[in-house]
């Protein structure tokens, strides 16, 4: 089914997001995709680390997650802050929405990063994240429910 993005505008509840219940076809394979722009984006991430190693003279191999830690907190911070998605979200065709509807600001792409990257640093938090995007009813996972953020299928 394809939709507009007038129909994120005209169905939104008061808070700005669609409902679950009534359209569904905004959250329909997001946690999927979710999944698969993820192993995309860490893939790229992993490439970007590769390019910039040798520009250390080798000496990243010591640090390396550090450096993939890094590059990866500022490719999904200007990636999210550009464009609400990251590459991987774009070719997957989902956003991530702040409460409001609206797409994220640097602000809130900053916040949902540093969330993000405290969770897959602690994998206790990754665990819970990952739960609750496979039983909440919009496909949140935790740096989502603390934010009000939530990823969606992206209207036409």
């Amino acid at each position: 089914m394809v939709f507009q993005q007038s129909d994120l505008e005209m169905y939104a509840e008061p808070q700005g997001l669609p409902d679950p219940d009534y359209q569904p076809e905004f959250y329909a394979g997001v946690p999927l995709k979710r999944l698969l722009a993820w192993l995309l984006d860490t893939g790229l991430i992993l490439v970007l680390c590769l390019l910039i190693l040798p520009f250390t003279a080798f000496t990243g191999l010591f640090f390396f997650p550090a450096l993939m830690l890094v590059v990866g907190f500022v490719y999904r911070w200007a990636t999210l802050t550009l464009g609400s998605a990251t590459w991987g979200m774009r070719l997957f065709a989902i956003d991530l929405r702040q409460a409001d509807g609206a797409r994220l600001d640097g602000a809130g792409a900053f916040w949902h990063t540093l969330g993000y990257s405290l969770s897959m640093a602690l994998p206790v938090l990754q665990l819970l994240s990952i739960a609750l995007m496979l039983t909440s009813s919009r496909g949140q996972g935790l740096s989502d429910h603390m934010l009000g953020t939530v990823a969606i299928n992206r209207p036409a």
